[in-house]
């Protein structure tokens, strides 16, 4: 246990303040018991450390651990709680818990056993976490650590800080509310940048190599999180890259599932389970009419890439900016908004509904719908029911 004291120690030593996640401030900490998952490189493990000093947790009570180390080869994960325990710890947290067999089941123990210890944990494989969720349900408290948000991106580029609004505020207050932005910086100058490489905070360490290493992480959570889960053979994983590329250079479409699923020479039914798969490792998402009552076989009436990076980063040509607008949209009001797909406008969120476009998009297609607006690109501000498309990037 000496030497992963000694580990922790040096990671907090080099974690730093300057770029905390908003997530930090919703999740309730008082919880004894936390989760949080997220996709490969959202930035859980920072966050997990920047918790100990935000909180000012006390150093010799607190043990940070990352189930992928040799450790775990030769001991358990609850024997570790106990020697902790004993020693007077009381915040444990958990890195990467699906690399660990019976993490789960595991965890419930030392929740159950340890009632002084706060026990918080992450996962990159969402699917891991998902399947056990059921087991944990009545004891932890899950989160998703989402990729940055557009006014994220700006805080961690030291652009500028600004503070969260709500859809509400901005359907009825955009147009002050962009006046106010506008008169700090030009979020123009920013937002191809954003939409380009600006999801995860790796873009940091190398703006260069970020679409090869997002392709990477892309390649790595297919081959690795999916087959342990599923059962799944080498085939159906190249079947599954088979279908990536395919709606990679397709998307946004409305599926045929029966001539997809006889391109990529699989039945409808294995097509639907790749999709979700996707989906679960947050590199597709599909959209639905109705977003209740939705069946695992039910097929999705649009699909898209799950942000605009992937676009970038899979695109063997241009990628298409009309796919990069809605892929952005999505991904920024979903973290707190259900979104539906409208055979009317684009998307239906609520009662309202909008339509995705360059800055000359007209009125004509949403002119007979109440509560609905135009949302777009290229315009620093808007007027009316004509909104800018990128300040749906600071919801959250």
């Amino acid at each position: 246990m000496e030497k992963l004291v000694q580990k922790y120690y040096q990671k907090l030593d080099r974690t730093q303040l300057g770029r905390v996640r908003s997530l930090m401030d919703e999740i309730d900490w008082s919880n004894r018991f936390i989760g949080i998952k997220g996709a490969r490189g959202a930035g859980k493990t920072t966050l997990l450390f920047q918790y100990i000093l935000v909180k000012q947790l006390p150093t010799s009570e607190t043990l940070y651990v990352s189930l992928d180390d040799l450790y775990f080869t030769e001991n358990t994960l609850y024997s570790l709680a106990d020697e902790f325990v004993n020693e007077g710890g009381k915040h444990l947290l958990i890195d990467e818990v699906h690399r660990y067999a019976n993490w789960s089941s595991e965890l419930k123990n030392i929740y159950d056993d340890f009632p002084d210890v706060q026990v918080v944990f992450t996962g990159s494989s969402l699917i891991h976490i998902e399947k056990a969720r059921g087991d944990l349900s009545r004891r932890a408290v899950v989160y998703e650590l989402f990729g940055l948000s557009f006014r994220e991106f700006l805080a961690f580029s030291e652009i500028s800080q600004f503070e969260k609004v709500t859809l509400e505020d901005m359907l009825t207050h955009h147009v002050e509310m962009a006046r106010s932005i506008v008169s700090k910086i030009k979020p123009l100058a920013y937002f191809k940048d954003y939409l380009s490489y600006g999801y995860y905070p790796y873009f940091l360490e190398n703006k260069d190599a970020y679409q090869q290493k997002l392709m990477e992480t892309i390649l790595i959570a297919m081959s690795t999180d999916l087959p342990p889960t599923y059962n799944l053979s080498y085939a159906s994983i190249e079947k599954i890259k088979q279908l990536l590329y395919i709606l990679a250079e397709s998307v946004p479409f409305k599926p045929n599932i029966t001539k997809l699923s006889e391109r990529v020479g699989v039945s409808r039914n294995s097509l639907l389970d790749f999709l979700r798969y996707l989906e679960e490792l947050r590199i597709v998402r599909r959209l639905y009419a109705d977003t209740k009552g939705i069946g695992l076989l039910q097929k999705p009436e649009k699909l898209y890439l799950y942000h605009p990076n992937i676009s970038y980063s899979l695109s063997y040509q241009d990628a298409d900016i009309g796919s990069i607008r809605e892929s952005f949209f999505i991904s920024q009001l979903s973290v707190h908004h259900p979104i539906e797909y409208s055979t009317v406008g684009d998307f239906r969120i609520g009662k309202q509904l909008f339509e995705i476009g360059g800055k000359s998009k007209s009125q004509k297609q949403i002119s007979k719908e109440q509560n609905a607006y135009i949302v777009a690109d290229s315009i620093e501000i808007g007027h009316k029911n004509k909104i800018p498309l990128w300040l749906f990037g600071f919801i959250y």
